[in-house]
């Protein structure tokens, strides 16, 4: 059935309401999971040191709250692995889905403004649109 599923995460209720639920599931079907946080590309006109400093500052930031919802998971009994990754959050989301071969993605919704929704779309909306295999998407 669902043997892995990648959680995206950023540390938001909703994100940790998606771990619980997908926790759940691990749980029910003694898969795996996958936590995902990316953190948005840094302009490399920043320069030296600046550049590196913010990249570093960026990946501190995502390890640090992966490692809080891995201890979670791992009180729960549930085998955890993580990723930090830099760029658009959809799109690296449905990148490990696919390199990592995960039966279905979980992720949290945000209530974005109907304008705002409109205009930008959210994340979860373009992991839906694009993915190839089943997204739940947790309230």
């Amino acid at each position: 059935m669902f043997n892995k599923i990648l959680v995206a995460y950023d540390g938001s209720p909703h994100s940790d309401r998606a771990l619980d639920m997908a926790m759940a599931l691990t749980k029910y079907t003694q898969g795996a999971l996958i936590l995902v946080y990316a953190h948005d590309k840094i302009p490399s006109y920043l320069g030296d040191p600046n550049f590196q400093q913010a990249v570093n500052r960026a990946v501190i930031a995502g390890r640090e709250m992966l490692e809080a919802a891995a201890e979670r998971t791992h009180a729960a009994g549930v085998q955890v692995t993580t990723n930090v990754l830099e760029g658009p959050a959809a799109e690296a989301i449905l990148r490990v889905a696919e390199a990592e071969h995960c039966d279905l993605i979980v992720m949290g919704s945000r209530g974005m403004g109907q304008l705002k929704g409109l205009l930008l779309g959210s994340v979860s909306e373009r992991v839906l649109q694009h993915a190839a295999i089943p997204v739940m998407i947790v309230r």
